[in-house]
């Protein structure tokens, strides 16, 4: 070794002494530079050149998974998922990708109302430590311990404390950034159609539903997931309390006769008449905010501040009390009808205002709308703000444009089902409706065989409720929804029969009461066990009461459970129970007289609500003999002659 280091020493030019004495160094500082190389791999710090491109870019800022170490920070975290890439936010401590953190080292980020907020001014400033995860673990374990599966649900689930009344906005909702999806976490994704990293806790019938619902047979197109995260990517850049939403509503205001161009476009869904036409029309107003690239915000009032979770991940579809069009009139806006009769008239797309009124409410004396026609959209493309009111599901008119068309079609292959996956997108009950759901659910319905649901609504005052029982009654036993009673036995042991749990909602108590007394200890001609419950009685429909309203979502939503349901015609709180539940009822005759009618009930071909008030005329002002047939996918409503709904494609 010597005379290596010495003939070595003599060709490079130094002295032997010195080459020692620096390989000796070499060999000290060797194993110390692979430890700290070692250390440093293994430490928070995260490339420069990621981080500058994340700046840089923030829509794309997410750095693949593999490739990402953080220490004290918030990641997105990308994990699989049927053609989709949800975000789930949590914050980590000296976490690295190579092991899945245990549950200490994971802190749940604070959950922002989103809806306080908004009426407050600002960020809630309540300060507290955040607390941990266990009891969470706890409910978890006791529901699953008490759940057994009956046709696709489940019984004697117990249902968590409520948590706050409104979803966060904040996107913790695992205690692990582990690769790993569980696999039901489709069936609570509904195949794609919501998106994961809301917070649990806020909004627990995001997450909680498929253990009351049956799965679906209708799955979302990939093409119909996909808007939807544009969508969601859209509001999440133009929603309230952003830069962009501030500057646009800035030269919205200020710009009030011209034709500006502005960075985001609204539409304002305004509410008109009961709870029922409200949600049917929202869902309508999202799928014409989603073809138009508009950001859907809703003015609640206080009736409707408490009935839903916020639908849209990291932002809020609430219009703010401090917006300029929060109190905005018809006086002082223009309205879409004198836009269009101007338009006519000087034949001209100059001077268009920047916020425009649009009435699309149910009325026999309102003028021919032309919503639909590719003029009016012209014009209403250029228009930033829509102030829109309607009670009307008016989704089968966009199949009346050909635009339109063509998307609609790619997100719904199945046309009947638009508004059942709008509705389960759009409306999640909130915690305090929840919790009264669930709770009603489990106490009366849940060890049930099969679930009837009756909804009873009572057109006219004057008619009897007698005439109206008699109906029912007929309806039900004529195509054998319930059975006969058996008059020569009593009573029996109920121990091993089939329980039939009837749920009626109606304003009105003579009907649940009528029927609970009819089956009270009768023995029926097949056995079955027929059990009466009648959630609210409220005696007459009440407008912006908010204590109304939550028993009326309580009722549409425990309908929309069950296994066979008649609901009367014409009654739009029977569309959304029929939607929600993909169910196509049995409709009762509207019955407006105390006389007895051949007509009794009939079953629907459709779940899709009836549109009731479709264009008269063709685009060009033709009068239209037959919109059913003039259009594809389109049928006469069975329960109003001139009304349109939605069919399966192969029914058509």
């Amino acid at each position: 070794m010597e005379i290596v280091l010495q003939a070595t020493a003599e060709k490079i030019g130094i002295s032997s002494k010195r080459l020692k004495a620096g390989v000796v160094l070499f060999l000290i500082l060797l194993p110390v530079a692979v430890m700290v190389s070692s250390l440093y791999q293994k430490s928070g710090f995260v490339n420069i050149e990621e981080l500058s491109e994340a700046e840089e870019s923030p829509q794309n800022s997410t750095i693949p998974l593999e490739r990402r170490v953080h220490n004290n920070s918030t990641v997105s975290l990308v994990l699989p998922g049927n053609g989709t890439v949800p975000e789930e936010r949590v914050t980590t401590k000296n976490i690295t990708t190579a092991s899945a953190p245990s549950e200490d080292m994971v802190q749940r980020e604070t959950p922002r109302n989103v809806t306080d907020e908004l009426f407050s001014g600002g960020p809630n400033q309540l300060g507290g430590k955040q607390g941990n995860n266990s009891s969470g673990d706890m409910d978890q374990q006791e529901r699953s311990e008490n759940e057994t599966a009956v046709d696709g649900r489940t019984k004697n689930i117990t249902v968590a404390a409520s948590g706050s009344k409104n979803a966060s906005l904040s996107t913790s909702t695992n205690d692990s950034t582990s690769n790993f999806v569980n696999p039901d976490d489709n069936d609570k994704l509904l195949g794609g159609l919501l998106t994961s990293g809301f917070d649990e806790a806020s909004c627990k019938s995001r997450t909680q539903f498929h253990l009351f619902r049956k799965p679906s047979p209708h799955k979302p197109s990939p093409y119909l997931v996909s808007q939807l995260r544009n969508y969601e990517d859209l509001h999440r850049r133009c929603g309230p309390n952003t830069k962009a939403y501030h500057k646009t509503m800035m030269k919205i205001v200020q710009s009030k006769n011209h034709d500006i161009a502005t960075m985001c476009k609204y539409i304002i869904w305004t509410a008109a008449n009961g709870l029922g036409n409200q949600m049917i029309s929202m869902a309508a107003t999202f799928l014409y905010a989603m073809l138009t690239n508009r950001v859907m915000l809703v003015k609640f009032e206080k009736d409707k501040l408490n009935l839903f979770c916020e639908p849209f991940l990291n932002s809020s579809w609430i219009l703010p009390r401090n917006s300029p069009y929060w109190s905005w009139n018809e006086i002082n806006t223009e309205t879409y009808q004198t836009m269009i009769e101007k338009d006519k008239a000087s034949n001209s797309k100059e001077g268009l205002p920047s916020a425009l009124y649009i009435n699309l409410q149910f009325s026999s004396k309102n003028p021919e709308k032309f919503f639909h026609c590719d003029h009016s959209q012209d014009l209403l493309r250029k228009i930033p703000m829509l102030i829109l009111r309607s009670d009307q599901y008016f989704v089968p008119s966009m199949f009346m444009n050909p635009i339109f068309n063509l998307e609609v079609v790619k997100m719904f292959p199945e046309s009947d089902t638009i508004f059942h996956h709008l509705a389960r997108y759009l409306f999640h009950p909130s915690n305090e409706a929840w919790e009264q759901i669930s709770s009603y659910y489990n106490t009366h319905l849940a060890k049930a065989d099969e679930q009837i649901g009756l909804q009873i609504r009572v057109f006219n005052p004057s008619t009897s409720k007698q005439a109206i029982m008699h109906l029912v009654l007929r309806c039900i036993s004529k195509h054998n929804i319930l059975p006969e009673l058996d008059d020569l036995q009593t009573s029996t042991s109920r121990k091993n029969q089939t329980i039939k749990a009837v749920l009626v909602a109606s304003l009105y108590r003579e009907f649940g009461d009528n029927l609970r007394s009819m089956y009270l200890n009768k023995q029926t001609v097949n056995g079955e066990v027929i059990e009466v419950y009648q959630p609210s009685n409220e005696g007459r429909q009440k407008f912006n009461d908010d204590k109304h309203n939550m028993k009326a979502w309580m009722d549409m939503y425990l309908l929309s459970l069950s296994d066979m349901l008649v609901t009367t015609s014409l009654s739009t709180f029977g569309y959304v129970a029929q939607g929600l539940g993909n169910l196509k009822p049995w409709l009762l005759y509207k019955q407006t007289d105390n006389k007895t009618h051949s007509d009794i009930c009939q079953r629907d071909f459709s779940s899709e609500p009836c549109y009731h008030i479709p264009p008269r005329h063709y685009c060009n002002g033709d009068s239209m003999t037959d919109i059913a047939s003039s259009f594809p996918y389109l049928r006469r409503c069975k329960d109003l002659y001139f009304g349109v709904k939605l069919a399966h494609n192969s029914f058509v």
